[in-house]
């Protein structure tokens, strides 16, 4: 039984060293591969059969990548089918664990490898010169012309000075309770006026013009979820007593270092961070706490309450951008036509390939994400579409990540295929905001304006929380041995600070487990402050992009392609934005959101 939405992918590159029957799914078959890698190496005699020698150990991570690409993504399907669970968990249990030591061991090969030096003089100029000639530059005057083999050389010394082989059975019960988190997550439903309802579902009932509606709908998910409240603590609890110890393993303190080391955040510091969560205090609650008061007196209320938050300030219908899935694609389709023909013959090479899964049903996983099949070097889009604007965005959003996968497709080393995390959510949400441009796909000119005003509302709002999810996570794993009530006194002085003003009276407890839907807390530690240094860098986008539309999309694009091969600053600078992200960055954006929702 085929679980997956497409089928059997033809590799991008025909496979030179990987036998093309290999089942990647059975160690015995795979080890032999690692054991030729390394017996090889040591023959290499130039600089260029190191390098063959890197592609070649790049085809085998490609192909084992997408072995799990495809198994994760058949068990987000299908969280309620056992075989594919089987299958999944199968790959976590028995494939990965030996994955990371063998792996380990071709990268402390290659570090002490003595024609690494050789190796990272290719690509090097006679001399030395700026990078980039942005419109801003985000690089010092003079920067050095790159070297190939920089970025994948600084990041391989660090996963060697990392590795720990006792943290290789840690981190495979970690993988294990994350997927118990999104079994329990997918699994919530509740029954509402007759029909079960998934938790997604129930959102669109947050836009109804009916407050007592919408009430009613928003307490009948919150108690859903306290109803699980203890088995979310004990996954996180479980979590976080592993983590602690794969840091201590490593030699760190806390969780938190060995965390950004482990995320290779080599451009930017905790500190760093902390300037984040100031500069959005400063900059960005006054310009949420304008939005919601005049929520409050368009909807004539009192008080706002969780409830009363996606709701129309007019009360109008909720926005209906489409009916049905197909509608969906079709609509978005017509805005990348109109945007960009090379980016709308990639989103219509994703359709006819079935490389979309975007209908919300029981069983599936929640969320959405992008999924590169590393050996097609194709992307793929998972996501729980529900006829809400909201929907029309994440599409885009998601989409934004697949242009960045096709922008690599010719990159032969694996590992510049992927960029930083930081970067990657430059290419969807510049997109969110360039698509957003030609929204009226889906709406007359009255409701675009309503859907553009939704949109840049919720860029606004996601800023508060970014702060909020990413210090919660900066204070739990510096105070490892903190009490669920502390963790719980620790979350709500956060909501106090970066929340608005809501009231949540009757409702503190909900308030206080208000985390357990963030599923980056439990999956991806620390990866959340990305989409507030990307979200800087999308918004920068648009501002270019409002004075040279065709320059900003064409530095958009050219940035894309550049995959992982450059530092983050240097990507960044490419793209024509600033990698920096305190009071000097934000500022000049939020005035800017102030004034685009003034016309709106």
């Amino acid at each position: 039984m085929n679980l997956l939405p497409f089928g059997i992918l033809p590799a991008h590159r025909s496979r030179t060293f990987v036998p093309p029957a290999a089942d990647l799914g059975d160690w015995p078959q795979i080890a032999p591969l690692f054991d030729r890698l390394e017996a090889r190496v040591g023959a290499c005699q130039t600089a260029s059969e190191l390098e063959r020698w890197l592609l070649d150990w790049g085809e085998l991570s490609a192909a084992l990548d997408e072995e799990a690409s495809r198994r994760y993504i058949a068990m987000t399907c299908h969280t309620d089918n056992a075989d594919a669970e089987k299958a999944y968990l199968h790959f976590v249990e028995n494939v990965e664990p030996q994955l990371k030591s063998r792996q380990f061991a071709l990268e402390k090969i290659y570090v002490a490898h003595p024609l690494r030096g050789e190796l990272l003089q290719i690509g090097a100029p006679a001399t030395g010169g700026p990078r980039f000639e942005p419109a801003e530059p985000g690089l010092p005057a003079g920067w050095p012309a790159p070297r190939r083999y920089d970025v994948f050389d600084r990041d391989a010394r660090n996963h060697v000075e990392l590795f720990r082989p006792e943290n290789v059975p840690l981190e495979t019960e970690e993988a294990k309770l994350c997927q118990q988190y999104q079994k329990l997550s997918g699994s919530l439903t509740v029954n509402f006026r007759g029909e079960e309802r998934t938790l997604v579902q129930m959102g669109r009932y947050l836009e109804e013009p009916d407050r007592a509606l919408r009430q009613e709908a928003w307490e009948l998910v919150a108690r859903r979820r306290l109803q699980e409240a203890d088995k979310f603590d004990g996954i996180f609890d479980q979590q976080l007593q592993l983590r602690a110890q794969i840091a201590r393993n490593a030699g760190f303190d806390d969780y938190r270092d060995y965390a950004f080391r482990r995320l290779g955040r080599f451009d930017y510091t905790p500190r760093d961070c902390e300037k984040f969560h100031e500069a959005v205090e400063r900059e960005v609650m006054p310009v949420l706490r304008e939005m919601q008061a005049r929520r409050r007196a368009q909807l004539k209320l009192e008080k706002l309450r969780p409830w009363d938050l996606a709701v129309d300030l007019l009360n109008r219908p909720p926005l209906k951008p489409f009916r049905e899935v197909g509608e969906m694609v079709s609509r978005t389709q017509n805005i990348f036509n109109r945007l960009d023909g090379e980016l709308a013959g990639g989103f219509r090479q994703m359709q006819d390939g079935r490389l979309l899964d975007l209908d919300n049903r029981k069983g599936k996983a929640p969320g959405g994400y992008q999924c590169t099949l590393a050996e097609a070097r194709l992307p793929f889009i998972f996501m729980n579409a529900v006829g809400l604007q909201r929907d029309v965005e994440t599409l885009l959003h998601e989409a934004g990540h697949a242009f960045h996968a096709l922008a690599t497709r010719e990159e032969d080393l694996y590992a510049y295929r992927s960029a930083p995390i930081e970067f990657c959510e430059v290419a969807s949400m510049s997109m969110e905001l360039l698509g957003t441009g030609f929204i009226e796909e889906f709406y007359s000119a009255a409701d675009a304006s309503r859907a553009r005003r939704a949109h840049l509302e919720g860029v606004v709002g996601v800023f508060p929380w970014i702060a909020t999810v990413d210090a919660f996570q900066h204070w739990f794993y510096t105070h490892p041995e903190h009490t669920r009530d502390e963790r719980r006194r620790a979350w709500l002085d956060l909501m106090d600070r970066f929340g608005g003003d809501v009231d949540w009276s009757g409702y503190e407890i909900a308030r206080a487990n208000l985390w357990h839907r963030q599923l980056h807390i439990f999956i991806h530690p620390f990866y959340y402050i990305e989409y507030g240094i990307a979200q800087l860098g999308a918004l920068q986008v648009w501002a270019n992009s409002k004075r040279d539309g065709t320059k900003a999309l064409d530095d958009y694009k050219k940035s894309l392609a550049l995959g992982g091969s450059r530092p983050l600053p240097e990507l960044f600078s490419a793209a024509g934005c600033r990698f920096e992200f305190s009071e000097r960055t934000i500022q000049p954006l939020a005035k800017m959101l102030r004034e685009e929702l003034a016309k709106l």
